[in-house]
């Protein structure tokens, strides 16, 4: 049997679409029958015509069999495109872009096998069991991981576009309201700029008395700082004439703490045996010079 490169699935699709197309067409072709068949029965009833009656006939037939042609035509292109919306519609929800090429539409070579593959299936189809045509829209094949990190990936950059388009809003007001705030203050400007050669004499009287107050206010202030200034002097003076009492009062008793300590060191065992050793070395040292001195020549 000849194939036509697809998987099993979709070849059962090819070949619902295929008898659907074959049952259109035998319709259309009984419809081509029953256009010549009534043309017999209703004009074919004298035995002669004249060149005029056969013209007109032939015409009649000839507009009745081009409307049906045309119709069924308008109908099979119409079909076509609705298979292939279905087709794309699906491919959408995967976020998938289908290209066809319509050049292959008149390749003989692939239509010969699309022939060959009709003869073949429909040869025998008297022996095959009708498949039900009411079957639910068709589903993409699932792929595994793939198509979910790709749909993962998808919804990654739908957020990312719609963070964008949020902050490209967010700007687009800003700019907006800044746009709004230049215009206001140049109308202000404006403003400012007409009213001004009425308002300049009140506005050095103006300027004059806020001087007058401003040099006032720094005069007071300036003698308030100088009389903090010069508490604040006395102040430290009287601290520091304390500090120095604290000083001496402190120097003193440290005085008399150094005495106290002195004169309980002499009153301890320790430093009168010392004393006493310091004594006797002193009278043994006057002793030796003495002695030594005996020894020495006169000049």
């Amino acid at each position: 049997m000849a194939e036509l490169g697809l998987n099993e699935h979709h070849q059962n699709e090819v070949i619902n679409y295929m008898r659907f197309a074959r049952s259109k067409r035998g319709l259309r072709l009984k419809t081509v029958d029953s256009c010549f068949q009534d043309l017999k029965e209703s004009r074919l009833v004298e035995e002669t015509f004249t060149v005029d009656e056969v013209s007109e006939v032939l015409s009649g037939l000839q507009a009745v069999v081009y409307s049906e042609v045309e119709s069924e035509l308008i109908n099979t292109a119409h079909t076509n495109v609705l298979l292939l919306r279905q087709l794309f519609s699906q491919a959408e929800k995967w976020y998938l872009k289908l290209q066809t090429d319509i050049s292959e539409l008149e390749n003989r070579e692939l239509l010969e096998q699309v022939a060959e593959f009709e003869k073949a299936e429909f040869t025998s189809s008297n022996k095959k069991p009708i498949i039900d045509t009411m079957k639910p829209k068709l589903v993409p094949l699932n792929d595994g991981g793939t198509t979910e990190l790709l749909n993962k990936e998808i919804s990654r950059l739908q957020e990312e576009n719609e963070k964008l388009k949020s902050r490209l809003k967010t700007i687009e007001i800003q700019a907006t309201q800044a746009l709004d705030e230049k215009s206001k203050l140049e109308r202000a400007l404006q403003d400012l700029q007409l009213d001004q050669g009425n308002t300049k004499d009140f506005i050095k009287a103006q300027d004059l008395n806020d001087l007058e107050n401003t040099v006032a206010a720094l005069k007071s202030e300036f003698q308030k700082t100088l009389n903090d200034k010069t508490e604040s002097q006395k102040s430290l003076e009287e601290n520091l004439v304390t500090a120095k009492h604290d000083l001496l009062r402190v120097q003193e008793q440290l005085s008399m703490a150094e005495k106290e300590l002195e004169k309980k060191f002499q009153q301890t065992a320790a430093f009168r045996n010392m004393k006493e050793i310091l004594t006797r070395k002193n009278d043994q040292i006057k002793d030796l010079r003495r002695r030594l001195a005996k020894y020495e020549p006169e000049d």
